[in-house]
């Protein structure tokens, strides 16, 4: 399973957070974090979770069954979906003010 110690590296750097604050946020020691990234150890269900639900992906992504960081909306209500895509908006017209700073 080293996709997932790849793929967690550079979700973690993309982020610009250290191993120790992301160690933080999920509630777990900091040698954790850098053992799932150089593939000597793999976290448990619960961290799994955890991390997808951190970096907004999918347990397929992170375990190297996908290559899309993309979810599946289909599933969602109206409401739901619609509330998605106006904070997607939201977000490309924050990244584009930022980008003309």
């Amino acid at each position: 399973m080293e996709y997932l110690g790849i793929k967690l590296r550079a979700l973690r750097l993309e982020r610009g957070i250290t191993q120790r604050e992301l160690a933080e946020a999920l509630n777990v020691v900091t040698a954790s974090i850098s053992s799932y990234e150089t593939g000597g150890n793999y976290p448990s269900a619960d961290v799994l979770i955890k991390l997808c639900k951190y970096f907004n992906v999918s347990s397929d992504y992170l375990l190297g069954l996908s290559d899309s960081r993309e979810f599946k909306m289909n599933d969602l209500t109206d409401e739901q979906y619609k509330t998605i895509t106006s904070l997607i908006v939201q977000f490309r017209r924050l990244n584009d003010l930022c980008a003309d700073i």
